[in-house]
């Protein structure tokens, strides 16, 4: 066997243990494909006819909200249904090692022996959107694998995590009435990207003034929504008038082909409000199906993925070329200067490499 080809039979040997449902097979491919090892490409093409089964669901909201207590809870619920969870923590990095802190793992360790649920910690290195960078190539592993659910917890660092709106499917924000800055951080974004709020440690004092808050602002943007809507249309214009409880009405609306997020409480810690959390899942996943919109979040995630892909090799055929990188040095004084400008630069090095970006 040659050097070349020992890589290639490996890769066979742990897909057909893959295939098997080993437990250390899907941890080895997790690793290389989270790390970009040699072949993590072609593994993750063999296993991309397999993805679409499983259902992706996003847990995200500033640090202490309870969202690993939430994932936990999740997991377990879907394990007593008889599902399969795979979830995947993502963590701060740690300042020494470059790995994940594994604080979530840690959290966990309710369901971490339980056979039908695999956990991964991932390291946010340096990625800004609290997801690692590999995230969705690991959720399409856990995918490939056969999980019926991956639930994807970000790191928790507020207004900046919005990848997993682009990586889930069902998107649910966890806040906590401490959060003294959430509404501001809803407008910054969080609002828009919510398909499922919950208002957890929902036992403390403020907790339903949060609530009330929510549904305040979401009935507000329904009512913008529903200005030029005649009444005969099955709208009672009259419940506008309280826009949070116009907002309450339409997130129990399950036939409509617009989806109001509901704001439910959770006592994670408890186990209060779970069951209430994963049928809103449910119903979100429903709505989705019905009305098409799965295949669109699907269909542009998939876009999504070329255009990393694209990116990730562009780079490496230039940066990873020494001759390119002292080109580009040898430009620095003209730039200094100001006889030249960066897009200049920029597009002579796209010129004078066309045929390398090309093979």
């Amino acid at each position: 066997m040659t050097a070349s080809s020992a890589p290639r039979e490996a890769h066979r040997t742990l897909l057909a243990d893959f295939d098997a449902r080993r437990p250390a097979a899907l941890a080895r491919a997790v690793s290389i494909v989270e790390n970009h090892r040699a072949g993590f490409e072609d593994l993750l093409g063999a296993l991309h006819r397999r993805l679409g089964r499983a259902r992706r669901i996003g847990i995200t909201g500033p640090p202490g909200a309870g969202k690993s207590t939430i994932t936990t809870r999740l997991a377990a619920r879907y394990r007593a249904s008889g599902l399969s969870a795979g979830i995947i923590a993502v963590d701060p990095t740690s300042p020494f090692t470059g790995g994940a802190l594994l604080g979530d793992r840690i959290r966990m360790e309710a369901v971490a022996l339980d056979e039908g649920i695999f956990i991964r910690s991932m390291a946010t290195r340096g990625s800004l959107g609290g997801l690692a960078a590999s995230t969705r190539e690991v959720a399409d592993v856990l995918d490939g694998y056969g999980f019926d659910r991956i639930l994807i917890e970000t790191v928790g660092v507020g207004q900046s995590e919005l990848d997993i709106a682009r990586t889930a499917d069902t998107t649910v924000v966890v806040l906590v009435p401490e959060s003294g800055d959430s509404v501001q951080a809803m407008k910054a974004g969080l609002m828009e990207i919510a398909d499922v709020f919950v208002v957890n440690k929902a036992d403390r004092p403020d907790a339903e003034r949060l609530r009330h808050e929510i549904e305040m602002t979401l009935g507000l943007r329904l009512g913008g929504a529903m200005r030029n809507v005649p009444a005969h249309h099955g709208v009672d214009l009259k419940t506008l008038r309280n826009p949070a409880h116009a907002a309450r009405q339409a997130a129990q609306d399950d036939a409509s082909d617009d989806w109001t997020p509901p704001v439910l409480a959770t006592i994670a810690d408890k186990g209060e409000g779970i069951d209430a959390l994963a049928d809103a899942l449910d119903r979100h996943f429903d709505y989705l199906s019905r009305t098409g919109t799965l295949d669109v979040r699907r269909r542009e995630r998939l876009r999504e993925r070329v255009v990393e892909a694209v990116e990730r090799r562009l780079r490496q055929r230039l940066w990873g070329n020494p001759d390119i990188a002292a080109w580009v040095d040898a430009q620095l004084p003209a730039l200094e200067a100001g006889s030249l400008t960066p897009f200049g630069v920029a597009d002579t090095l796209l010129a004078r490499n066309a045929a390398r970006l090309t093979q």
